[in-house]
């Protein structure tokens, strides 16, 4: 049987953890490890997560989303690495639906069917793609559980709010970014293992439920100076000068398409500030940079797939305008 190790970072959320840890144990495969990372919680996080048999790790502050998962991946022990928000509730196969799926599949991760827990008849989330302009889309987030959503496919950008990989991806990648802090390090490793070439799946019939970014808030002013500001470290830390140059104009319509986001979510300035501190540390991040030759075609190709989707499903107003002002990839 294969083994997993599940990790849960974490901060001032001692009940959904509590919730968490008890449907882990439930699992038809439940996890043989399980890591709690807390983030400087000040509620009785630490102290629940014992009670239910989870190893803690104690962060001394809030050091992010990314440095949690870090310290996880670095404890456990499992040939499979399950990386798991506070925030989801697992239906019982889900953790033995994926490590099949996987092994159908030869897949290096594994994701599945997330569901709004408010509204379970809507789509939380499935798989991730990128545009040219470094703009993540999660794949129909917020459209009706059905059709397209329901096929098994092969993926290449894993969202981390729930997700199970295979220790060789990071045994052969490293760990997350942890300069991201949180938000938009799964689109980082996920471009990672595009270029690298190691492929997942999205197996629709694992279902979770998400409540949607209960530590932060969904649309919160931090959220949104996060995201737009790890739109633009993408930027600096993946594309070459040549690239840059090639795809200007879609990243200039991208990133000004972002910023009228976070307007729309009363967020503008909040915006405005994650873009110029990219900026501000862009030369730190190019430091970093690997021209990898295949950047390009797995950014035109990911691009590709979310005009190919948008067609079928009905445009966002995000992509109708993009699509309406860039050629394609």
């Amino acid at each position: 049987m294969e083994t997993v190790s599940a990790i849960i970072p974490t901060w001032n959320r001692a009940a959904l953890v509590e919730s968490l840890l008890t449907n882990l144990a439930e699992q038809t495969q439940p996890p043989g490890q399980v890591i709690v990372v807390d983030n400087g919680s000040k509620d009785e996080t630490q102290a629940v997560a014992r009670r239910l048999g989870a190893e803690v790790v104690a962060l001394p502050e809030n050091r992010g989303f990314a440095a949690a998962v870090n310290e996880g991946i670095q404890r456990s022990n499992g040939e499979w690495i399950l990386i798991l928000n506070n925030d989801v509730r697992l239906e019982p196969d889900w953790i033995e639906r994926l490590l099949s799926a996987a092994e159908q599949e030869n897949a290096a991760f594994v994701v599945g069917r997330l569901l709004q827990e408010h509204d379970q008849a809507t789509l939380d989330g499935s798989w991730d793609l990128v545009s040219r302009a470094a703009y993540a889309w999660r794949c129909g987030w917020g459209r009706k559980d059905e059709g397209i959503w329901r096929v098994r496919r092969k993926i290449q950008l894993a969202p981390m709010t729930a997700a199970l990989f295979h220790r060789r991806v990071f045994d052969a990648l490293g760990l997350l970014e942890t300069r991201f802090e949180s938000y938009y390090e799964d689109v980082d490793f996920g471009m990672r293992c595009a270029v690298a070439g190691f492929e997942g799946i999205y197996e629709p019939e694992a279902v979770a439920l998400h409540s949607g970014k209960a530590t932060l808030g969904k649309n919160g002013a931090r959220v949104m100076y996060l995201s737009a500001r790890n739109q633009v470290l993408l930027l600096a830390k993946h594309y070459p000068a040549r690239t840059l140059r090639r795809f200007a104009w879609p990243i200039f319509v991208g990133q000004m398409l972002s910023l009228a986001t976070t307007a729309k979510h009363g967020h503008f300035l909040s915006g405005v500030r994650g873009k110029i501190e990219a900026l501000v540390r862009w030369r730190a991040f190019r430091k970093d940079l690997q021209c990898a030759s295949r950047i390009e075609e797995a950014i035109s190709e990911s691009e590709s797939e979310i005009r190919e989707l948008q067609k079928k499903i009905g445009f966002d107003i995000y992509w109708r305008l993009y699509f309406s002002l860039v050629p394609p990839a």
